[in-house]
């Protein structure tokens, strides 16, 4: 067992209630002990949701654990059918009530209900939140959907957007665009935004668009199966793949391309001379497999970056992910730790962090911007605002979001230049405004008169006050790398005060 600040994956009853809180009219009863109810805060705090997800919890406590839990189980089955008279319930054990084995599909089936009762078996203790939503999604699908005649029109079904995903809701309203340009009616969009009877449903489309493997794939494999459904492979984001998708979705429909890009910004501003300033630009991408190596594309290919870095979270799709990481010539990073994660970004010291809100942090401490493409994230990922991933408008967001910190990196680097100025410095006051002092400026420690010990490890390093100075002259997106090559010269060295001397000598260590 190890303890964690933070994670990446909660358990896959989580996944199961990020299903649930997207539908309507389904709803999720969880034996779980008290304790465990702190997952609504995901939805009602982070996401803004303006109700809470319908799950009814069992709560029992630990004087329970010697009575008759099931029973617990049983009445709580019975109490939600009867408040909220749902279309079809879904029932399951958290990772604690796991242990004691009472069999929530079991129980809940004897009660002889009305409605269909799907019972979830999510191995907590080997799998996670993603399979959690992969696998509920499966199991409805296969409990709901009904062999039906296919519509007259040529239709799809959007699959794999769910409760808490990364801009979701705004990438269901891109696709669809690009789906009525080519006269292809949506039959159902799901999880998010279905009932179970639009789920009986979904047969009748003639194909289906999964936009997130991660919720969706293990489904729509299942429908081409059962339904003789294909399904397309390409996820839309960027400029390249969603003129892919488009073109798959003629081919499996029969239907004209008809892709309208006039809005696109992306693309003339590579061609430009005004982006060759960023070209090159080293990125460390990092989060869920469907957002890294959609990024890690449109890095390369669109905007004209170079991948330092990549990797996932979710271990069900490291075989796709370490084969794009061999084309990108990198080694890919499969894992859920973000101490490990943040060990690889400093080794990597990139310009750029494409990541998740924990790599957000992470560039924070490291002093390395960061723009978020990937669950999970906090409220401030959730904007009120229309700003999808997907389709053509998805590509634009792209563009400001990951374009604008490099360009405010280098609006502050010439502000950091000018420090000293004798007109823009701190000293010298608002010019703009007659009559106000000049501020004084601080006064600066004296050097160490005594040679210091030579140091034990990089932590005992010293930097002088004039060499600070002197790094905060160089541009904020390459100082940490600055600073930690400077730290590792000096330590090699035997040096303990870091003068800018040996500023100048890592410099042209490292330039050869």
């Amino acid at each position: 067992m190890k303890l964690t600040v933070w994670t990446y994956e909660g358990p896959p009853h989580v996944g199961a209630m990020r299903v649930a809180t997207g539908m309507e009219g389904l709803h999720y009863v969880l034996h779980a002990p008290q304790g465990d109810t702190y997952a609504d805060l995901l939805f009602t705090m982070i996401e803004r949701r303006g109700k809470r997800p319908p799950v009814t919890y069992t709560t029992f406590q630990a004087r329970d654990l010697g009575s008759d839990t099931a029973t617990l189980f049983k009445d709580a089955c019975l109490a939600a059918y009867e408040r909220f008279k749902p279309e079809a319930l879904i029932v399951g054990a958290s990772c604690t009530a796991e242990l004691i084995q009472d069999d929530p599909g079991g129980l809940a089936e004897a009660l002889g209900l009305p409605v269909p009762v799907i019972a979830l078996e999510l191995p907590s203790y080997s799998r996670k939140e993603l399979f959690g939503t992969d696998e509920t999604f499966y199991q409805l699908c296969r409990a709901l959907a009904k062999p039906v005649d296919r519509t007259p029109e040529v239709s799809c079904n959007i699959l794999g957007p769910v409760g808490l995903g990364f801009r979701h809701r705004d990438d269901v309203v891109e696709v669809t665009k690009l789906l009525d340009a080519m006269d292809i009616t949506v039959n159902c969009v799901a999880p998010m935004g279905s009932r179970p009877s639009d789920l009986a449903r979904l047969g009748a489309a003639h194909f289906n668009v999964v936009l997130y493997p991660e919720h969706a794939e293990n489904a729509a494999r299942w429908l081409e199966r059962e339904h003789g459904q294909p399904f397309t492979k390409t996820v839309p984001i960027g400029t390249q793949a969603t003129r892919r998708l488009v073109d798959e979705v003629a081919q499996i429909s029969g239907q004209a391309a008809n892709l309208q890009d006039d809005d696109l910004r992306q693309p003339w501003w590579s061609a430009s001379v005004d982006s060759t300033y960023l070209t090159g630009k080293r990125v460390f991408i990092f989060g869920d497999a469907t957002h890294a190596m959609a990024a890690a594309r449109v890095a390369r290919d669109e905007m004209g970056f170079e991948v330092c870095g990549l990797g996932c979270y979710n271990r069900e799709f490291a075989r796709p992910l370490r084969a794009l990481a061999k084309e990108f010539g990198v080694e890919a990073l499969i894992t859920d730790d973000y101490l490990e994660v943040e060990h690889a970004i400093a080794e990597a010291a990139p310009e750029m962090i494409l990541g998740t809100q924990m790599e957000r942090h992470i560039g924070k401490r490291l002093g390395i911007p960061c723009a978020v493409i990937s669950s999970p994230v906090h409220v401030q990922d959730f904007p009120a605002r229309h700003s999808p991933q997907m389709g053509v408008e998805g590509a634009n967001v792209l563009f400001d979001t990951w374009v604008h910190p490099l360009v405010m990196g280098l609006e502050e680097h010439l502000l950091t230049m000018f420090r000293d100025d004798f007109e823009f410095s701190d000293a010298a006051g608002p010019s703009h405004h007659g009559g106000h002092a000049p501020v004084p400026p601080a006064p600066e420690a004296a050097a160490p008169t005594k040679a210091a010990p030579a140091p034990k490890s990089i932590e005992d390093l010293v930097w002088v006050p004039a060499a600070e100075k002197e790094l905060r002259k160089i541009p904020f997106f390459v100082r940490g790398k600055a600073r930690r090559n400077t730290e590792l010269f000096a330590a090699e060295q035997g040096v303990s005060e870091i003068s800018v001397e040996t500023l100048y000598e890592a410099k042209a260590h490292y330039a050869r």
